[in-house]
């Protein structure tokens, strides 16, 4: 008995009280310090037509989310793709380079034919040099059939490029936040609306403002924790891409991004958020 207290008692007490100063401390990632940051877009586009021209479809609504290269718009074509079909019809087109080759043959025969009958004095020589010139003018005729061939491929291609023009792709994948032109409605590349705004959601950037302070300490591909607000909430890895090299004189601030995948869109853009380095 220790003042009045059992002896076990004491024992005990003394043991947790032990036990509890073992045990280690919670580790704290960095200097635990938070900061404001906000979410946004990787980038919002205006998606517009290089070449003016009347809607024909619109292939995407408000809130789809497309793939790269995906095809959002259509512009009337049809001009356009008869133009192409006949190029390509030009360009398979082999009569004219087998006329020509058929004529090359044809007058080399003659002139190789002529050149023996001049060894045995059977013919004279303007004879020889006449079919002589057959045959050269036969070789210059097929070289131009051949190279109208070679122009009518490259038709095939310009053509080609007219036609793609025509046809409204997406540069990034993304959501569309809203369509602006409709079918039958005409567009162009100076026109003050474009068919549709387009927002890259991943990756996300991550804007924070950092006091002076803490500058040195970030690093270009450093690690950071960023917390959404609710409804998102939860914990996400980042990485530092931009530390603003210029301060803001007036507030005693830098600029930091960070780069936040988001491969299955869950978190919106225009979120407000804390980061942790």
């Amino acid at each position: 008995m220790i003042h009045g207290t059992p002896l076990f008692l004491c024992c005990a007490g003394i043991l947790a009280a032990a036990s509890a100063a073992a045990q280690p401390a919670p580790a704290v990632f960095g200097n635990g310090s938070e900061y404001d940051c906000l979410i946004e877009a990787r980038q919002a586009l205006d998606i517009r037509s290089p070449v003016e021209g009347v809607i024909d479809k619109v292939l995407v609504q408000r809130g789809a989310s497309v793939r790269k290269g995906q095809t959002l718009a259509l512009l009337s074509s049809g001009p356009e793709r008869a133009a192409l079909d006949l190029a390509r019809s030009r360009a398979t087109n082999e009569g004219e380079i087998k006329a020509a080759q058929a004529r090359v043959d044809i007058t080399k025969k003659k002139m190789e034919r002529a050149e023996e009958l001049v060894k045995k004095n059977f013919v004279s020589e303007n004879a020889r040099d006449e079919a002589e010139a057959d045959y050269r003018l036969s070789v210059e005729q097929l070289r131009v059939a051949q190279e109208n061939r070679r122009l009518a491929e490259l038709e095939v291609k310009r053509s080609e490029e007219v036609v793609a023009q025509r046809e409204i792709r997406s540069p990034v994948p993304g959501i569309v936040v809203d369509v602006l032109v409709r079918p039958g409605e005409l567009t162009s590349s100076n026109q003050k609306d474009p068919i549709l705004k387009l927002m890259q959601v991943d990756p996300l950037n991550v804007e924070l403002i950092l006091p002076t302070a803490n500058f040195g300490k970030i690093k270009a591909g450093q690690r950071a924790y960023v917390m959404p607000e609710a409804p998102v909430g939860g914990k996400y890895v980042a990485r530092v891409e931009v530390v603003d090299p210029v301060f803001d004189a007036a507030s005693g601030t830098f600029g930091v991004r960070l780069t936040l995948p988001n491969p299955d869109r869950k978190i919106p853009a225009g979120l407000k958020c804390r980061a942790r380095f």
